[in-house]
């Protein structure tokens, strides 16, 4: 059952309950307020009976000693048909509660005058042929005896409005709850249509439509609802998109990796299935066996690479207070001045055959971070060995470092061969290389930006990247400050 419906009819189930029972209470009490009355007229004129009665028996000649039974029906014939509209009900009877005269049509029982006591009236309704009536009783002293005088008052017509008040009052009843449905049909569809809105949106989304948003109409907490509901429906809709990119970013890492291993197994088992199948000179076989080394080596580089990716994105950093200049004189020991050659064909670095080094200018502010030193060294080492393979031989390379407001700044800039800015948001991607004739060539497998991506997320920090085509690029990222100040109150 729906909503609205349900709260239709709760509605008018409350609604009848109130006005059968304020119907009931109003035409019960207008009721019993006009037979009070009835018989406090009832009551009024038995007593005026009464006194008629003993005043008429005051005129009896003295000469009687007793009320004889004759003249005490001749008073009550005289005061039945008194009445000037109204022709009165009576019945009178002695001492011993015997009936002396009784009216026509009289056809209440003695329970009244059974009851009869020290109380000189008393009153009951009782049903005659269909008929209500007030049957009166009063005690009535007449010269030397005690009489009781018994009247009827027809009241059926206070029964006969009751009865029409209960059928008025059902109509009416029955017809403001025919309108109450109409208008509670109404009231319901208006106060239920931000449900409606909720569950079309609801199905919507259910239905791959994550960008559907419920609209708001109205003011109240179920306009606060609609709200609440679109902002989760547009964070939904972002974890949605997440899971979505990073389900690509695997599918991409999965074929990445798989085009990585197979181009250098199938090299390495040409070359072998050449050497093991076939006699070559010495020099062919030299170049076979040195590029099945080289290759080797390649894997063995990637696969180190995506261990410490692995590792790194399960780790935590152990930060400690490290100085700046101890990290740069790692990197000049690690790529000696002037004089880090691009990688010679066995992968291991060294000068070239023609003497040719790139030119390395350190330039940095003599401070102290918050780093986990080796992880920072990986990332330095990454980004100039990335420098060195997108500058010439002889090129310049410089290494920076600067305190700047937010923390502690290193950069790395070449003046190489640049990286499109198309690129520049997928450089950190695993196995994504912008030129990858030339990265392979220097044995690139295109995971180093991966790797600092993921260690400078252990450091609350990210790579900053500026780079044009053609004139060189400059990578950086920045250390916070903030990080440093909580650790150092952690070790004091």
């Amino acid at each position: 059952m729906k909503f609205s419906v349900k709260l239709v009819l709760w509605t008018m189930i409350l609604m009848a309950f109130a006005l059968g029972l304020s119907g009931f209470y109003f035409v019960n009490y207008v009721f019993e307020t006009s037979l009070e009355r009835e018989i406090g007229q009832a009551l009024d004129e038995n007593s005026i009976l009464r006194f008629a009665f003993e005043t008429a028996a005051l005129n009896v000649p003295v000469k009687y000693g007793v009320l004889p039974n004759g003249t005490v029906e001749q008073i009550a014939s005289n005061l039945e048909t008194s009445g000037q509209d109204v022709r009165r009900l009576l019945r009178l009877s002695d001492e011993e509660k015997n009936t002396l005269y009784v009216s026509d049509g009289f056809d209440a029982d003695s329970g009244l005058l059974e009851d009869a006591g020290e109380n000189t009236r008393a009153y009951r309704v009782v049903l005659s042929g269909g008929k209500y009536y007030i049957q009166t009783r009063s005690r009535v002293s007449a010269l030397d005896r005690r009489l009781y005088l018994e009247t009827m008052k027809d009241v059926s017509g206070v029964f006969s409005e009751r009865a029409m008040g209960y059928s008025v009052y059902r109509r009416i009843t029955i017809l403001m709850l025919a309108l109450g449905v109409v208008i509670m049909l109404f009231i319901a569809a208006w106060l239920t249509k931000p449900i409606r809105l909720l569950t079309r949106a609801t199905r919507e989304m259910a239905a791959g439509d994550y960008g559907y948003r419920a609209k708001k109409v109205s003011g109240d907490e179920l306009g606060d609802l609609t709200l609440d509901f679109n902002k989760m429906a547009g964070v939904l809709q972002e974890n949605i998109q997440k899971l979505e990119e990073e389900i690509k970013a695997r599918e991409d890492f999965v074929g990445a990796f798989a085009h990585e291993l197979k181009t250098p197994l199938t090299s390495i088992i040409g070359y072998a299935d050449m050497l093991r199948s076939r006699k070559l000179d010495e020099e062919k076989s030299f170049l076979s066996a040195n590029y099945i080394y080289t290759e080797g080596k390649r894997l063995e580089t990637m696969s180190l690479r995506l261990l410490d990716i692995l590792v790194t994105k399960r780790g935590q950093a152990q930060l400690r207070r490290v100085s700046a200049e101890s990290l740069f004189a790692y990197l000049q020991d690690t790529f000696m001045p002037f004089g880090c050659a691009q990688p010679q064909k066995d992968g291991r670095s060294g000068f070239s055959d023609d003497g040719q080094g790139y030119q390395f200018v350190y330039s940095y502010d003599r401070d102290s971070v918050f780093v986990d030193s080796d992880l920072i060294k990986t990332v330095l080492i990454n980004l100039l060995d990335n420098a060195c393979k997108a500058s010439q031989p002889g090129g310049l390379v410089e290494v920076m470092g600067k305190r700047v407001r937010d923390g502690y700044r290193f950069a790395v800039r070449d003046y190489g061969v640049g990286i499109p800015k198309t690129e520049q948001a997928r450089i950190t991607e695993a196995f994504y290389m912008v030129d990858k004739s030339r990265s392979r060539s220097r044995n690139g497998a295109g995971l180093g930006l991966a790797l600092c991506a993921e260690i400078l997320s252990l450091h609350q920090s990210g790579l900053e990247i500026e780079s044009e085509p053609g004139r060189g690029s400059c990578i950086g990222f920045v250390i916070p400050a903030g990080k440093e100040d909580t650790h150092e109150k952690a070790d004091h």
